[in-house]
C-alpha cells in the first residue's frame, strides 16, 4: 500500500465516506474552520468557542410516494429536534428541493414547518423548486427578494468574519444531466470574492454537489472546477450540498465537501441501483435512514471523524 494510503486517504489526500441518516447538521465556526457536531449532544460545547449554524436539505414537501408518504411529518420531526437544542444556532441553511413540484401550497407548508425553528433561514433552489410554469419565479418571489439575489437566485452574506455564498446550479437542468453554474454566475462569483482576504473562511452552498459524485447519474456540476478555482487562494473553504440524499464527504487540501441527507427519503448509493430516485425501505427502518450526522471537519487532508444517530433515536 502506498505510504499516503495507510490511513485510508488516497494519494490526493481525499477522504470520501457515505452514510445514511441526518435530517440536519450543526456547524460551528471557530478559528476559521467550520466543524460539524451532533445535534442535541455536543452543540453546547461547540457553541462556546464559536457560532453555530444548521444545514437541512431536500424536504420535498408534496412528495407522497411509497418511500415516504408523509414527508411533512419527518420535516416536522427534524424541526422539533432543532427546537430542542440547548444553544440556539445563528441561522439555518436549506440546500434545495424545499418542495417536490413547486406548488404554492407546498411552499406554504414548508414555510410553516421550517418557521417553527424560529431561525433565519437561507435558501438555494433545487431543481424541484423551479419547475413551475414561470421557471422559478415563484421561488424567487418567496426567497430571492429577501436575500437580494442576483440572476436565478445567487447571493452572498457575511457572518462573524465568514463569507457565505449561495450558488444556483439547477437552472436549465436537463433530465439526468450535470448541474451548471454558467458564465454569468461565475463572473459574479469572481467579483464577489475579489475584495476578500485569503484568510477569510468561505462557505459555498448549492443544491447539486460541486464535485463529481456520479457523472452517469448527473450528480455533479460540469463547471464546478471554475468555481473552485476562484476559491483556491483561501485557506479554509467549506462546500455544502444536497440533492443526493446521503452523506458523502471529501477533503482535498483546504476544501471540505459535504452533502447532506434528505429529510424526506433516501436514495441509493452510486453503483448500487440502475438509476437514482426515491428508495423504499421497510417502514420500521425509515427513521433509521433519516437520522442526524455529526462531522468534525479538520483543516488540511486529515480524515473526518463521522458519527450518526437515527431520527427515531432518543
Amino acid at each position: 500500500m502506498a505510504e499516503d494510503e495507510k490511513d485510508g486517504v488516497n494519494r490526493r489526500g481525499v477522504l470520501e465516506c457515505m452514510l445514511w441518516a441526518g435530517t440536519g447538521v450543526l456547524w460551528t465556526v471557530s478559528g476559521g474552520v467550520p466543524r460539524s457536531s451532533m445535534l442535541g449532544i455536543s452543540e453546547a460545547n461547540a457553541a462556546a468557542s464559536g457560532f453555530t449554524f444548521l444545514q437541512i436539505s431536500d424536504s420535498h414537501i408534496g412528495f407522497k410516494q411509497a418511500a415516504n408518504p408523509n414527508v411533512l411529518a419527518t420535516l416536522d420531526e427534524a424541526i422539533v429536534k432543532i427546537g430542542a437544542l440547548p444553544q440556539k444556532p445563528a441561522f439555518m441553511i436549506h440546500t434545495g428541493d424545499i418542495t417536490h413540484l413547486s406548488k404554492p401550497a407546498e411552499f406554504d407548508d414548508a414555510a410553516q414547518a421550517i418557521g417553527k425553528a424560529k431561525l433565519e433561514t437561507f435558501y438555494v433552489p433545487g431543481e424541484h423548486d423551479i419547475i413551475d410554469e414561470q421557471q422559478g419565479q415563484a421561488y424567487l418571489e418567496r426567497y430571492g427578494k429577501r436575500m437580494q439575489a442576483k440572476g436565478t437566485g445567487w447571493y452572498s452574506f457575511d457572518q462573524n468574519g465568514v463569507h457565505f455564498v449561495g450558488l444556483v446550479n439547477v437552472a436549465n437542468l436537463k433530465g439526468g444531466g450535470m448541474g451548471s453554474l454558467g458564465a454569468e454566475q461565475l463572473a459574479w462569483l469572481a467579483d464577489d470574492l475579489k475584495g476578500k482576504s485569503a484568510s477569510t473562511p468561505v462557505v459555498l452552498f448549492a443544491h447539486i454537489p460541486l464535485w463529481t459524485v456520479s457523472a452517469e447519474w448527473g450528480w455533479g456540476t460540469e463547471d464546478s472546477a471554475q468555481a473552485l478555482g476562484l476559491v483556491k487562494r483561501f485557506g479554509s473553504v467549506t462546500v455544502l450540498n444536497g440533492h443526493i440524499h446521503q452523506v458523502m464527504q471529501k477533503v482535498e487540501g483546504a476544501v471540505t465537501f459535504h452533502t447532506a441527507r434528505s429529510t424526506a427519503f433516501p436514495q441509493p448509493a452510486p453503483g448500487t441501483a440502475p438509476s437514482p430516485g426515491p428508495m423504499k425501505v421497510p417502514d420500521d427502518k425509515l427513521r433509521s435512514v433519516l437520522g442526524i450526522a455529526s462531522v468534525v471537519v479538520k483543516s488540511g487532508t486529515q480524515p473526518l471523524a463521522i458519527t450518526d444517530t437515527a431520527l427515531g433515536a432518543a
